[in-house]
């Protein structure tokens, strides 16, 4: 199938690894051009690098910046040319009691978690909406919708994201201009992985006992295993897509059947 994605300009937060580096990826195997983003210039450039391994002929470009920080963010945006897909992507995790999180951890969250996405799509909304089409994508959790416990700061600034993409949807009406959102489940990235290793030498234990433990005490799971990028990213390729243009202000879930309510 052709996703009409040809010489369509992407950017893609936090897209070094896991789910951003997948949907950089297929973006690039589709036609697009792509700008990564990342917090470290090593980072950047190797994600370019192997971008452009794989597609030589693709215009892959990398910009380097801590999109939790308003000044460098800003410096970011006002590099950035016109911009036909925005993927929000860029997020941080972690699991810790309630009481333990003190204000400074918390306004990370929302600044990471929230407000790269209020500021990029801020940036580029008005010139999307100007030309008539355009596509912003928000790469969000189950944890949106059902806040675990042990990670309430993470959880509730996706709560917010969730938030933000229903109602920019709603200033896109009578446009070709559309805002969604992915809501993704439990999913093997890079991050987690790197987690998930640490926790399991810390006890004794192999990567793949841990995830199996994981997953089973996560009762509601349909897929009964974690999500892979990829995953995830077939789903953002389709909402990228002119061929989604039916489909706006909707939460649509990639999250193995972990969420239990009808809609």
């Amino acid at each position: 199938m052709d996703l009409q994605l040809d010489g369509q300009t992407a950017f893609v937060s936090g897209s070094t690894q896991g789910i951003g580096y997948a949907i950089a990826e297929d973006l690039v195997r589709e036609g697009a051009h792509v700008v990564v983003n990342g917090r470290e210039q090593h980072r950047v450039d190797d994600a370019v690098s192997r971008l452009r391994s794989i597609r030589p002929e693709a215009r892959v470009s990398g910009l380097v910046a801590d999109l939790g920080a308003a000044d460098e963010l800003g410096a970011l945006t006002a590099s950035l040319g016109e911009i036909d897909i925005l993927v929000n992507n860029v997020g941080i995790f972690g699991i810790a009691a309630f009481q333990d999180v003190p204000d400074a951890e918390w306004q990370r969250y929302i600044d990471v978690n929230l407000m790269s996405g209020v500021r990029l799509s801020r940036h580029v909304l008005p010139g999307m909406l100007a030309r008539n089409r355009g596509r912003i994508i928000f790469v969000n959790s189950e944890s949106g919708v059902n806040v675990p416990s042990d990670m309430l700061p993470y959880g509730v600034s996706k709560a917010a994201s969730l938030a933000l993409a229903n109602g920019l949807a709603k200033l896109t009406r009578g446009t070709a201009v559309t805002v969604n959102t992915i809501l993704g489940g439990p999913t093997y990235s890079d991050g987690v992985a790197g987690s998930i290793a640490q926790i399991a030498e810390s006890q004794s234990m192999s990567s793949d006992d841990l995830k199996a433990m994981i997953m089973g005490g996560h009762a509601t799971t349909l897929l009964q295993r974690f999500i892979d990028p990829r995953e995830i990213s077939s789903l953002a390729l389709y909402l990228a897509s002119p061929l989604s243009s039916a489909t706006n202000g909707a939460a649509l879930r990639a999250d193995g059947g972990a969420l239990t309510s009808l809609t």
